[in-house]
């Protein structure tokens, strides 16, 4: 879906990070696992590496994975169950072109070393890649089980996403509450300069924190009228702090009905509707600023493999 807007551009960080986000223009991606499972907080995840792969030679530029290391009740969604880095490792070497994202890695729960490592062990294993979602965290019941008080977790994330970003450099000398590494270096480095970061709503932040340090948002569905509102106050912020221009991600639960021509009914998150509602509906969120958007399909009634030969062939010849 192309749009004729001028643009300074995105930074070059990674190969999925230049193919997912182009300015002005919006990109698919798909919320793993692929599957419907409504009426349980655990999926299947059967035939999930077929369906993935089936993605990537479509021309879907990403997957998403989510940290959710519990099955919490209240929560009501386990995701794909596997540990993140463990699944996208499997990927990096099963898939060829698609981006293999994370959305999002609870930096408050994790040690930022181990985080770096992780992720850009994925990046360098996958040619480039790797799409670092990060996360101060949502599930309450998380934090006592691993020890961590929540209400400390804005400033947890903060300390971590420093941490992460300073191990980019060789032999970095720092210190915070994670520690302080001097005289040794973090290997294996990104493919590029840094990961490519994508901060997760207000993650316990300023806004002003989120434009200046982030690579990109991810912030979530609402409104068209207001989700216009809250990008374009992105985008100023990121201009007056005289940095280059930043990409803009949401997530979108469809179940894609067979009739082309049906209208839409609200779902979680998301809408029941046909191909051409979604296709218009696309096209507002590209006219208000989004670049991504990450389909989940955990409440899709019809078959996913046919689902997802309706999305490429409506939907991605439309996206130079």
């Amino acid at each position: 879906m192309p749009d004729t807007r001028d643009s300074i551009g995105f930074a070059d960080l990674n190969n999925a990070y230049n193919r997912t986000f182009r300015p002005g223009e919006l990109t698919l991606g798909l919320v793993v696992p692929l599957e419907r499972y409504e009426h349980s907080p655990v999926p299947t995840m059967s035939k999930q590496l077929e369906k993935i792969r089936l993605a990537d030679e479509l021309g879907f530029s990403s997957v998403w994975l989510r940290d959710v290391p519990f099955n919490v009740p209240s929560f009501g969604d386990a995701g794909h169950i596997f540990d993140p880095f463990v699944y996208l490792g499997m990927l990096a070497g099963q898939t060829e072109q698609i981006g293999l994202g994370v959305a999002s890695i609870i930096l408050s729960l994790r040690h930022p070393a181990h985080v770096a490592k992780a992720a850009a062990s994925v990046d360098q294993l996958s040619n480039g890649r790797l799409l670092l979602g990060v996360a101060s965290g949502d599930r309450p019941a998380e934090y006592p089980a691993m020890g961590v008080p929540f209400e400390e977790r804005g400033e947890l994330f903060r300390e971590s996403f420093e941490y992460i970003d300073q191990l980019r450099r060789e032999r970095p000398a720092f210190e915070n509450h994670f520690g302080s590494p001097r005289g040794i270096d973090m290997i294996p480095k990104p493919t590029g300069a840094r990961l490519p970061t994508l901060i997760t709503g207000g993650s316990q932040q300023s806004p002003e924190w989120i434009a200046r340090h982030g690579d990109g948002w991810m912030i979530y569905p609402r409104d068209l009228g207001t989700q216009s509102q809250v990008v374009r106050g992105y985008r100023d912020r990121i201009s007056a702090a005289c940095l280059q221009d930043k990409p803009v991600m949401q997530p979108l639960y469809v179940d894609l009905l067979e009739d082309p021509d049906a209208g839409p009914r609200p779902i979680h998150l998301g809408f029941s509707a046909g191909i051409n509602f979604l296709r218009g509906y696309l096209t507002e969120l590209q006219a208000v600023g989004i670049n991504h958007v990450a389909i989940n399909l955990r409440f899709n009634k019809r078959d996913i493999t046919e689902t997802l030969r309706a999305l490429a062939d409506n939907l991605l010849t439309d996206i130079s």
